[in-house]
């Protein structure tokens, strides 16, 4: 890592909060990649994932002429298998990306936000984890107003991914996102203890 700009990972289940907090620390100037926000554009754009999405689910997903992620969620988030195939697709070009994007970044250092950050291998890509949690009725709230999905699609969502209390464990931080609780101090003393580490 020697020379290599600091790396941030920042993840959370669905419905946490990730993109507030990523806000946060854009308004301290340090830049954000989402990984999630790139799948979805290698996964309209490039004509490799795209014929092994295809290939992957055995039907056109792109009948329109973009991706219908939509079909593509409920395809995978009820089998495993296929999930995990799409995966294994998307995630090496993602991180390929990243390892491009981050030497052209300035800042003192760098987030990479995932919902699927462990899962992914995306935690050995990183320095640093923090993990944004909520109370559950809360993130299933939020995904209803955000994503018009419906409560048992959220709790589906909810199910494939890993749960808070295994994520807190690998992270170096934790951000509670909960409505009583105020987000700036504890991203404030993430942002002064990672500058503090790259002074030192």
């Amino acid at each position: 890592m020697a020379g290599e700009k600091f790396k941030l990972g920042i993840t959370g289940g669905i419905g946490s909060g990730k993109s507030s907090v990523c806000r946060v620390f854009e308004v301290l100037n340090i830049p954000v990649f989402s990984a999630d926000r790139v799948a979805q554009e290698i996964m309209e754009s490039d004509k490799e994932i795209i014929e092994g999405i295809k290939s992957i689910t055995g039907i056109d997903l792109y009948v329109s002429g973009k991706l219908d992620r939509m079909d593509l969620a409920n395809i995978i988030f009820n089998n495993n298998s296929l999930l995990n195939k799409v995966n294994s697709l998307v995630h090496p070009v993602v991180f390929d990306y990243f390892r491009r994007w981050v030497p052209e970044q300035t800042a003192p250092y760098v987030i990479m936000e995932a919902a699927i950050l462990f899962e992914s291998g995306a935690s050995e890509i990183v320095d640093r984890i923090a993990t944004i949690i909520a109370p559950e009725e809360e993130r299933i709230q939020r995904v209803i107003v955000r994503n018009k999905l419906s409560r048992d699609q959220i709790t589906e969502r909810m199910r494939n991914q890993m749960d808070d209390e295994k994520r807190a464990k690998k992270s170096d931080y934790i951000i509670n996102n909960s409505e009583n609780e105020m987000i700036i101090p504890a991203i404030l003393t993430i942002h002064n203890d990672i500058l503090n580490f790259i002074k030192n």
